[in-house]
Parts: C-alpha cells; structure tokens; sequence
C-alpha cells in the first residue's frame, strides 16, 4: 500500500475475532478498523493511512458484514462503507437482509455528507445497461460478462439511491475484469 502511495484500503475475509485497531508494521504506517465474525471467512475492515487517521470522527460496527469509517475532511464528511454482501449459495433472507440493512444505513446519512461504498458486493452486473429501468449513469457498459440475480439487486440498491456504479465506468484489461473465479465443486 505504501509502495503505491494508497491512503486507504477497504478488505474483507479479515479472519480476526472481534472487532478493533491496530497500527500496521514498522514502517507501513497504517491504523486498521475492522470487524468480525465468528467464521473465519466473515469480516471487514479499513487501512487508513497515517496522515489521516486524525481525520477519522467515528468508526461504527454494524454487523460482521457492514463497518463505517467517517472522516472530517477540508470539504465536508467522508463517509466509506466497507461492506461484504452474502456470496451466492448463501440464503435469499440473508441477501435481503443484508441488502436493507446497508439501504437504511446508506439513507440515513446527511445529504450534504459524501459516501464511497466499497467492498465486495458478490454480484455481476454485467456488460450490458440494457434490461433494468435505471437512471442515466448509474451503470456504464464496461463491465463483465452477463448480469446475474445479485447483480440485479445491486443495480437495483443504487439506482434506488442514485449512486454510480464506478466499476463499469473504466476499461480493464481482460486479465483484470475477473478477481475470483470458484473452482469445480
């Protein structure tokens, strides 16, 4: 992160118990905010930077699933939602849970309040902004492949709440459009 000049990193998967801080290793000058499950596979967290941890107003909690970090910046709040939506294979009450929870929290932020949703959101939306009844911007036509189910909601969760999804807006180089690909079962 360091080497790359990055100021914050959103992951998932911690694999740590609990829920806290620490500051990264000697050298890497970073604070970790994350939270976690009781499987090992669950968990959020944020790097942030050295510079900006004393930009950081509040750190909240709300599930193995959903952290939020607030900053006060030059312009207004920064708030980033680290979040890991329940992968396919998991319950549909579980995705829907998930998918509301994040709606409610998303709504209830100031409008003169910035947001970044980042994090694993487990869904394809797709090549193609054809065949959803979105507002203009919320989908550009660089994405992957062919929507599935969670892609739909996703699509769904932010045309809802007008943000972008940024992640169709660039093109890719082919080798970097997919990050995981499940094996034979």
């Amino acid at each position: 992160m360091s080497d790359r000049k990055v100021d914050m990193v959103c992951i998932q998967e911690t694999r740590w118990k609990g829920s806290c801080k620490f500051n990264g290793a000697t050298g890497k000058r970073y604070k970790l905010f994350w939270v976690s499950g009781e499987e090992r596979s669950d968990g959020v967290g944020i790097f942030v930077a050295e510079k900006w941890v004393d930009s950081v107003v509040s750190v909240k909690r709300h599930s193995k699933r959903v952290l939020i970090l607030k900053m006060g910046l030059d312009n207004g709040l920064l708030n980033v939602l680290m979040v890991y939506a329940p992968h396919s294979g998991k319950l549909e009450e579980e995705k829907e849970s998930f998918w509301n929870e994040v709606f409610h929290l998303v709504s209830c932020i100031p409008q003169n309040e910035m947001v970044v949703l980042a994090g694993d959101m487990n869904g394809h939306a797709g090549s193609s902004n054809v065949g959803q009844d979105m507002k203009d911007g919320t989908h550009v036509s660089l994405g992957y492949g062919d929507r599935n189910a969670d892609g739909s909601s996703i699509l769904e969760f932010a045309d809802r709440l007008n943000l972008v999804i940024c992640n169709t807006m660039f093109m890719k180089q082919e080798s970097q459009l997919v990050t995981y690909a499940a094996g034979p079962d």
